[in-house]
């Protein structure tokens, strides 16, 4: 019947252009299912008076019966439907005067082609589940016998209605009767029940029980449509309403005669024929007694219910286009139209999916179906009443759908999975319609701007995982109270984690595919959705560790191990999208949990490194640097800090992390820092080179042949030892600075400098053995390097080692250089003293020192005995004086000198002795160069040096202790020096120096 829906191409529904579900959602057909009672209540509205189910079946029928006896306005007649051995389908009525193949009821349906709306809606014949073993009119209580298929719509519609065929004979009669007095009339002019009471009485009915209730079904079916429903609205003064109201309630308490033309049946239909007769504004002369909302609904609704086969609740019959036809001959009298029509129908098909167990889905696709035909009716009517009805429907149909959607992970699984995506359909079809033609803000907004259906699948998807979190969360929190027993149980959070990562990965491969018909990134929605959801719980988590704990550690790595999955799931949703999933990843914030987890070890890592700090300085502060209290060289705080520093190191590496490698440089400098720090405190007070050379005295000239010579110079000698000591008065309180002291403290360094090569071996072996190291861990050496330890000990060391020398010759040893060597006459003041005790400190150093620094500081006491040995030519104070036949001592002197160091060859390389000694070899001629000459050479040298301003008077050229031969100042140092009168004239005249200080 191609005008059944308006636009519904044949073979075509809605649900035929949405793609199918995945395999996963297939089922065998269900058997036959009974209709159930369901919490859903009638959109169509409900009726202000009681009326009971089979009350709107039996004034359905009535209504069927009547319009379809005068579908061509001929007088009603009464026929045998069909002949048929089963006294269940005989009409009581005998032959009349009527052809039994009236064309209204006579229409046989045997054997009729396939249903052109079952086509069209994809709807299952009934029989066609394997548990359907019935017919349609085999129903258990209305006949016995053998049954057969009904031929006729009205039989059809009797059994289908539930109608004992003894009514179906009574109402037909008195149809009869009415026809007979409906001449040039059509049966909407009449008020049907009025009609019905009219022609029937007690004497019609099997008892007055059934007789009463009939009577008060007909006057309640009055009142309901002309007082409680009305078509018109009713003016409060209307007198005939008022009448009416006061019957029908008089009736109701004593049955009336209604049988008879007599006074009280003349009221009734009085004041029933003046309501019904008002006019709505049509130009018909319809009564309106059944077409007022919600009344002309409700019936309508008892009518479609007959599509569906009594035996297979969820079969449409055979016949459906016959039966379709002749029910929509009841919209003249009902009121109803196509829009009303295409939206009963929906609803319909709805509720019996809901009420026969939501098992056949073809119900299902059937009202999406219908849904596309009411999409298009809303948008042509701006109907009130129609879209009060409208409104209601849909937000019935869609707050069914949404009750399972927004919570789907309880609703569907994997025995009812296969009905989600009809629901989803059904419930976005429902909202769209309901926000594109109800909703005022969807109006007052550009209508592109909204796309309807992926909000609601957004809004089904976000609801959903948050339940569905929130009882994984309850879950966890249960599973660890139960294993709280056992041996390390894993934290709440660690379990959520696991939980919400296969809830996600659950999601994808179930829902999401279903979903994505609607919404392109369903599963980045969704992943999204429990990121935030999971962020809530371990940001809060994140803000209460103090410390790094197994637990804590565990939580932040399950958490960072959830996240990367959400995301790559996400990551994966969106391959396609305009934006790459920009938006959705924009949505999942990071958690920092590898930031949190570095934040801890970070801490964890101060608090070690401020505990070895404090270690270091209060051990520093106790040790003893005796060679005799330690018998390997160095000190035992210096094995001990290594030993801390291997346990840190150890204990890093077992941290149940994943970041090792991250997070060692940060460890590593600190550890380094700690190193630096004790190497500083070590070698701190024990001064340099420059702590112990003696300051130079003010320059003099020699006083040559004086008698007091000697007095001045004894004097002299006194002198020099006070400055010499005041300098290294503070190095003499403290016998922790002495030689032996400080070789136990070079040793100490160096022992420590050798040992980072072994620490750092031993690193790169933790990384090798690390679960999260890259070959880039190891290429990148410098992250595992100690920087600042060894350039640390090796300065050190090289402090040390020139303050021990230092110390030694122009302190331990001044008594025999400074104050010995050439004092008075050099003949009698020669280097041997020196050389002896320079000897017994060099054994002393031998025996103490370690072998790999040894030669460094026999080679600084090497080069400070030169630079003694300088010293004492150029800077001795008035107390020294050389001639020129000195020379030759000063010479053989020095030779004794390199020879101590020498040793023969068993002691400092023969070009290490030549490289230092340079400077005083080329020195030395200038003690066996005549006056004039050097007098001559100093001039020279000063003009060449401060140009023609030298010419008028020489500048007194400044001591830069760099000695060398053609240096003004060494010169001018010689000539002081010098015993001879021509140098202290020249020195007098020049720069009047003085002879003594």
């Amino acid at each position: 019947m191609a005008h059944l829906f308006r636009d519904l191409s044949l073979g075509h529904s809605k649900r035929e252009s949405t793609p199918p579900p995945p395999p996963l959602q297939t089922k065998p057909p269900p058997m036959p299912t009974k209709v159930t009672s369901t919490d859903l209540q009638s959109p169509l509205g409900q009726l202000a008076c009681q009326f009971t189910d089979s009350d709107l079946r039996l004034t359905a029928h009535d209504v069927f019966l009547a319009v379809c006896r005068t579908a061509s306005s001929k007088p009603l007649s009464t026929s045998a439907s069909f002949n048929s051995d089963s006294p269940s389908y005989n009409s009581p009525s005998q032959n009349h005067n009527h052809s039994p193949n009236s064309p209204a009821l006579q229409r046989s349906l045997a054997s009729a082609a396939a249903s052109k709306m079952k086509k069209a809606l994809g709807l299952k014949s009934p029989g066609s589940s394997s548990g359907s073993k019935k017919s349609p009119g085999s129903g258990p209580g209305l006949g016995q016998g053998k049954s057969k298929r009904p031929t006729t719509v009205g039989e059809l519609m009797r059994i289908q209605m539930r109608v004992p065929e003894t009514v179906d004979s009574r109402v037909r009669r008195a149809l009869l009767r009415i026809g007979g007095g409906l001449v040039g009339r059509r049966i909407e002019s009449v008020v049907l029940p009025l009609e019905l009471l009219q022609q029937l009485k007690q004497s019609d009915f099997t008892d007055q029980q059934e007789y009463d209730a009939w009577q008060k079904r007909n006057l309640k079916v009055l009142e309901a449509g002309l007082l409680l429903h009305p078509r018109v609205p009713l003016d409060k003064s209307n007198n005939a309403s008022q009448r009416l109201r006061q019957i029908i309630h008089a009736a109701l308490d004593r049955p009336i005669e209604t049988g008879k033309n007599n006074e009280s049946m003349q009221v009734l239909r009085s004041a029933v024929i003046s309501l019904a007769s008002r006019s709505d504004g049509s130009l018909s002369d319809s009564c309106h007694w059944a077409d007022g909302i919600p009344l002309n609904l409700r019936l309508y609704e008892m009518l479609l219910e007959t599509c569906f086969d009594i035996n297979d609740e969820t079969s449409i019959v055979e016949e459906v286009d016959e039966l379709m036809e002749h029910i929509k001959k009841t919209w003249v009298i009902l009121g109803i139209n196509q829009m009303l029509h295409n939206l009963c129908f929906t609803w319909v098909l709805f509720h019996r999916f809901v009420a026969t167990g939501q098992v056949e889905m073809d119900l299902l696709y059937a009202a999406d179906s219908q849904l596309a035909e009411v999409a298009k009716d809303a948008k042509t009517t701006k109907d009130p009443d129609y879209s009060k009805i409208l409104s209601s429907t849909l937000s019935s149909i869609m707050g069914w759908a949404e009750k399972r959607l927004l919570a789907y992970h309880d609703t569907f699984d994997s025995g009812n999975i296969y009905t989600m995506q009809g629901i989803v359909s059904l419930g976005v079809s429902a909202a769209k319609i309901l926000v594109e033609n109800v909703s005022s803000e969807y109006l007052r907004k550009r209508k592109g701007e909204v796309d309807i259906a992926r909000n609601r699948i957004d809004t089904y998807i976000r609801s959903s995982l948050r339940t569905a979190f929130a009882q994984r969360m309850e879950k966890a929190d249960s599973s660890r109270r139960a294993s709280k027993n056992q041996l390390n149980p894993l934290p709440v959070l660690a379990i959520l984690a696991k939980d919400v990562g296969e809830l996600a990965v659950h999601e994808k491969q179930v829902f999401s595919p279903i979903l994505k018909g609607w919404h392109p990134l369903a599963a980045g929605v969704a992943v999204a959705t429990l990121h935030a959801c999971y962020a809530n719980e371990i940001k809060q988590f994140i803000s209460g560790i103090m410390e790094l704990t197994p637990d804590a550690v565990q939580v932040l790595r399950a958490a960072d191990k959830l996240e990367k999955d959400l995301v790559q799931i996400a990551v994966e949703d969106a391959v396609d999208s305009d934006d790459g999933g920009k938006a959705i990843i924009r949505e999942m914030p990071p958690y920092e949990a590898e930031a949190a987890i570095a934040n801890l070890v970070k801490g964890w890592i101060k608090i070690r490194l401020d505990r070895l700090k404090e270690w270091v300085d209060r051990n520093l502060q106790q040790e003893v640097w005796n060679p005799q209290a330690n018998q390997e060289g160095y000190v035992p705080s210096a094995v001990e800090i290594l030993r801390i520093i291997d346990e840190t190191l150890d204990a890093f590496f077992q941290l149940p992390i994943q970041t090792h490698p991250a997070l060692l440089p940060d460890l590593m400098a600190g550890l380094d820092k700690c190193l630096q720090y004790y190497v500083v405190k070590a070698k701190s007070g024990c001064g340099s080179c420059n702590t112990y050379i003696p300051t130079m005295p003010a320059l003099t000239r020699c006083e040559t042949g004086s008698k007091f010579q000697g007095v001045w110079r004894k004097k002299e000698k006194s002198q020099n030892s006070q400055k010499r000591n005041s300098q290294v008065a503070r190095m003499n309180g403290d016998n922790s600075f002495g030689i032996p002291q400080l070789c136990v403290r070079i040793n100490t360094l160096h022992r420590i400098r050798s040992e980072m090569d072994v620490l750092e071996k031993r690193i790169i072996t933790h990384l090798r053995n690390c679960e999260s190291a890259h070959v880039e861990d190891f290429s990148n050496g410098l992250s595992k390097k100690f920087e600042l330890t060894p350039a640390a000990c090796v300065e050190g060391v090289q402090q040390l080692s020139e303050a021990v020398a230092y110390k030694i010759v122009f302190h331990d040893l001044s008594h025999v250089l400074w104050d010995g060597l050439y004092v008075g006459e050099p003949s009698s003041s020669r280097i041997d003293p020196l050389l002896q005790e320079l000897e017994r400190n060099l054994l002393i150093i031998s025996e103490t020192v370690h072998e790999r620094v040894r030669t460094r500081i026999i080679t600084d006491i090497m080069k400070a005995s030169y630079d003694g040995f300088l010293l004492v030519l150029l800077a001795g104070g008035p107390s020294r004086a050389f001639s020129r036949q000195d020379s030759q001592i000063i010479e053989d002197d020095f030779k004794a000198l390199k020879d101590l160091f020498w040793a023969n060859g068993d002691g400092l390389p023969a070009d290490l002795i030549d490289k230092f000694s340079a400077t005083v070899r080329s020195v030395l001629p200038l003690f066996r160069t005549d006056t004039e000459s050097l007098i001559e050479r100093f001039r020279r040298v000063t003009l060449e040096t401060y140009g023609s301003s030298a010419r008028s008077r020489i500048p007194l050229p400044p001591t830069s202790g760099q000695w060398n031969p053609t240096e003004p100042n060494t010169l001018l140092r010689v000539l002081c020096y010098r015993n001879d009168e021509t140098a202290s004239k020249f020195l007098k005249k020049t720069y009047n120096l003085p002879k003594k200080l």
